[in-house]
């Protein structure tokens, strides 16, 4: 019998001139399992670099959320400092100063107010659940109970 090589996983093998069978090498269990390892930890390495992309865009609205929080809470002081002016002007001369004093104090508390709101808002839509990577994953978990559908 003799064997000829035609490639680097293909030989035929000869038998007095005539094709006996074509044989593929094929690859050990070993480096099956190998492949199979290296991509599985490929594959959670990528999961985990999305879910924390995802994380970092969420904690980037909670940031821009906090703020809103922040400008309300210093429009909030803002209030209360120029309303105590307002009082004190008001009750000291009854006329001109104290209106202005409190003219601006109520300008200060609608831009409170709608910076509240807007924060409240903000927070209302920031999910800390990274749900892009959780539905990937379930993919995931759903290929390998059926990797050949």
């Amino acid at each position: 019998m003799t064997t000829v090589e035609r490639g680097p996983k293909e030989r035929v093998h000869l038998e007095e001139g005539k094709r006996v069978h074509l044989e593929e090498e094929e690859r050990s269990l070993s480096e099956l399992l190998n492949d199979v390892v290296g991509d599985v930890q490929t594959l959670f390495h990528q999961e985990l670099q999305l879910a924390k992309a995802e994380v970092q865009e969420e904690a980037a609205k909670a940031g821009k959320a906090a703020g809103l929080f922040t400008g309300a809470g210093f429009a909030g002081y803002m209030t209360v400092v120029l309303l105590s002016f307002a009082a004190v002007f008001g009750l000291g001369a009854l006329i001109g100063l104290g209106l202005s004093a409190l003219a601006v104090a109520v300008i200060w508390a609608i831009i409170g107010a709608v910076m509240y709101f807007r924060g409240r808002t903000e927070m209302k839509r920031i999910s800390m659940k990274p749900e892009r990577t959780i539905e990937s994953l379930k993919e995931d978990a759903e290929w390998a109970k059926h990797p050949t559908r």
